[in-house]
């Protein structure tokens, strides 16, 4: 059975193609399965086909059909059930409610995103755990090696080596294909991401709870810095997501240092930006930039009092180190990312566009700001939140540390609450 990779150039996305055929063979020449929402491949005949939500009972296709292809519009999650009559006859050939219980399924998740995968991945393991069914995901390699030990009933590939190294003989009976898919579509995820929440998506598209689960990535590395220390990043793949604000970054590092911490900068890179806009480590943070496998980050993040970055990959990482994490972020809004009471936005500008399902990011332009590119009120949702705003933060997180009063917020409770 032919099974192929698919990718997009936009979005670093590289999902596995269904099977040429259905997988799933029923009576009469017909096959059946679940690989790219419901599939039916009917030989010569002549037959009337339905395909319904078993959960609802609202039939979302019927037609009569002399033979060839249905295939449901709907590719995420649904509680499909498929039916196939010959025509004069009152009983279905075949009747076939979607079950994975002990079937190899396949989820497919696009390569290079590392906070969207953080995010994305406990979902794989509450999928397994729901509907009892051979779990196998692939993604990119540098994200396997993190979760691998994490989830160990799952089962990982890298996109280009499912087929040759998956250790089912049987092709999987179902896949479904996690990613942020925008234009709102509607056929790939039930609901705008935008209107759901960046990590909340997978649950939704593979129809389990869809509440925050927080992945324990701890290693419980040696400790490789004496000193307290904070990890900051301060990069990110748009100029959007930057703090933009000229002197924020310089005044927290100056308040961290007089309370005694080291500050780390941890991004990959030293120097990011197009044309005439770079953007630097910030006067006065420790260089720890490079590429560095994920597991290094995660043993220098485990020991950190706390994390300050944007809305990108390395804070959804420090978020699965179970560190606190004061989160920047203007152009998006709170509820699009995890649950931080240290969530740092300024209401009284411009802000939230990523999020307006009006709208739709461009990954072709590095300075999208789709309301005010080109005016003085440019990146105004960053520029705005000050340093005085963030230090704020940093006094309320500093004072908890010592916890005096047991407060219980997610980042400082029991770190083993929202597992999945």
């Amino acid at each position: 059975m032919a099974m192929t990779v698919t990718s997009s150039a936009s979005n670093g996305y590289a999902f596995i193609l269904p099977p040429e055929k259905p997988t799933q063979q029923g009576p009469e020449g017909i096959l059946y399965d679940f690989n790219d929402g419901a599939r039916l491949l009917l030989p010569a005949g002549d037959w009337r086909v339905e395909i319904s939500d078993n959960e609802t009972g609202n039939i979302l296709f019927a037609s009569d059909i002399a033979q060839g292809w249905v295939i449901s519009t709907k590719k995420y999650y649904v509680p499909f059930r498929l039916q196939v009559w010959k025509k004069g006859h009152s009983e279905p050939l075949l009747d076939h409610a979607l079950d994975m219980r002990d079937k190899p399924v396949l989820i497919s998740f696009p390569t290079g995103t590392l906070g969207d995968l953080v995010g994305w991945v406990p979902y794989a393991e509450r999928f397994r755990q729901t509907f009892g069914c051979q779990v196998e995901c692939t993604m990119a390699q540098p994200i396997i090696d993190l979760f691998a030990p994490v989830y160990p009933e799952l089962q990982f590939y890298a996109p280009d080596r499912w087929v040759s190294e998956r250790t089912h003989h049987e092709p999987p009976y179902a896949t479904w294909r996690v990613g942020l898919f925008f234009q709102g579509d509607l056929d790939k995820q039930p609901f705008d991401f935008r209107a759901v929440g960046l990590h909340r998506t997978a649950g939704h598209i593979l129809g389990v709870d869809p509440s925050e689960i927080v992945p324990d990535l701890r290693q419980n590395a040696p400790r490789q810095i004496a000193e307290p220390y904070v990890c900051i990043a301060t990069q990110s793949t748009s100029q959007a997501k930057f703090w933009n604000n000229g002197t924020g970054w310089h005044e927290v590092i100056e308040f961290l240092k007089a309370q005694g911490y080291r500050v780390l900068c941890i991004d990959k890179e030293r120097v990011v930006g197009r044309g005439y806009v770079w953007n630097k480590i910030p006067h006065g943070a420790e260089d720890f930039t490079g590429s560095l496998p994920l597991r290094d980050r995660v043993a220098l993040l485990e020991h950190a009092d706390f994390f300050i970055g944007l809305g990108s990959g390395l804070s959804w990482l420090a978020w699965g180190c179970r560190i606190p994490v004061v989160l920047i972020s203007g152009f998006s809004l709170p509820g699009s990312e995890f649950y931080t009471p240290w969530r740092v936005i300024n209401t009284h500008v411009c802000n939230g566009c990523w999020d307006d399902v009006r709208l739709n990011f461009d990954h072709q332009d590095y300075f999208w700001c789709p309301r005010h590119k080109g005016t003085d009120r440019q990146y105004e949702c960053t520029r705005f939140i000050t340093g005085k705003q963030v230090i704020g933060h940093l006094r309320r997180l500093i004072s908890l540390k010592s916890n005096p009063f047991d407060i219980k917020t997610t980042a400082l409770a029991d770190p083993n609450q929202h597992a999945a």
